[in-house]
């Protein structure tokens, strides 16, 4: 069987349980959501950015907190409005009469863990300024480039059927989150649990949760999930389920190219949070339905969002069935 590359030295079972003290942690506040929580993680391992698509009061702002407080990272909290200007999210230069210059004061993007909330209420200009800062870690102002935080992640939301002052984010800055998620409601058990803790009510930021690991911690996992080994047929299996979807007469196009070095870092990154530094084909299975379906349109667009969602969800499922799995 060849190989595309040498496996690397990973400390995978530490971080697997650096990893899983993260979700525990969140799991204490975010009650029966393991698995978007697994996601979560595995978007943050892979250094990528995050759109949360659901209805308001799912703990969509909640999720994002607790991932910034397990971490021991700074958060910051956007709210986009149709008013809101690249300047309100960037920063801007101000004239220093003292030091006869203009000095760079840096906007609530400089965080680590940013959250873009209700991003598709905010004009496509301002939803454009942030496509460097997404691609490239960096903020380029007035000819300097200013690096924001490490880690950095975009914890995006949007309301998916509330359409009344919105501007749909386009395709370009759709292809720039790495995973596109739903919070869902809670199970029945988890939400009878949360009746029965709300004596009172609080904001996420008076939420009582304490680090459980350290930024540089995130970095250092960042830096191995890239180095997790992936066999050549695991790599052809990637590429079989794309050229599918590029040949599905349902949809307007196939995954691009960063989408298919998406599905692969996915799919590290994904081992990495199950403790091994190599990848199996189970691991492709788990991510390619977030990593995807914001990547892929149909032709025959539906009225509601969260529909078409499922329907593309449900070809990607069909693509899967008829794909041979490599063992």
């Amino acid at each position: 069987m060849s190989t595309s590359s040498t496996k690397p030295i990973i400390p995978a079972p530490r971080v697997r349980e650096t990893l899983q003290r993260i979700k525990e942690n969140i799991g204490r506040v975010i009650l029966g959501k393991d698995d978007v929580i697994d996601q979560v993680l595995t978007t943050l391992v892979a250094g990528g950015h995050l759109l949360l698509e659901d209805l308001p009061g799912l703990g969509k702002t909640t999720l994002a907190y607790c991932l910034a407080r397990s971490v021991d990272c700074q958060f910051s909290r956007i709210q986009f409005t149709s008013d809101l200007l690249p300047s309100d999210v960037l920063g801007v230069s101000i004239y220093d009469d003292k030091l006869k210059e203009f000095i760079f004061k840096k906007g609530p993007l400089f965080a680590n863990i940013v959250l873009a909330d209700e991003i598709n209420r905010t004009t496509p200009k301002t939803q454009s300024s942030l496509l460097e800062v997404m691609d490239r870690g960096k903020v380029s102002m007035d000819g300097q480039a200013y690096a924001v935080g490490q880690p950095f992640m975009v914890f995006a939301t949007q309301n998916p059927v509330d359409y009344e002052g919105t501007f749909p984010l386009p395709e370009s800055q759709m292809d720039r989150f790495f995973m596109r998620l739903q919070m869902g409601y809670p199970s029945a058990a988890a939400e009878l649990t949360i009746l029965q803790n709300a004596t009172v009510r609080r904001n996420y930021d008076l939420l009582d949760l304490a680090p459980v690991a350290t930024r540089e911690e995130i970095v250092e996992v960042q830096q191995y999930a890239p180095q997790v080994f992936v066999e050549d047929t695991v790599l052809e299996y990637i590429l079989k389920i794309v050229a599918a979807t590029r040949t599905e007469a349902e949809f307007q196009a196939g995954i691009s190219t960063r989408g298919t070095l998406a599905i692969k870092l996915a799919a590290q990154a994904a081992a990495l949070c199950d403790g091994r530094a190599f990848v199996i084909p189970s691991d492709v299975q788990q991510i390619i339905r977030p990593v995807c379906v914001h990547r892929l349109g149909l032709k025959r667009a539906t009225a509601d969002s969260l529909e078409e969602r499922r329907l593309v969800e449900g070809m990607l499922t069909q693509i899967l069935d008829k794909i041979p799995v490599p063992v």
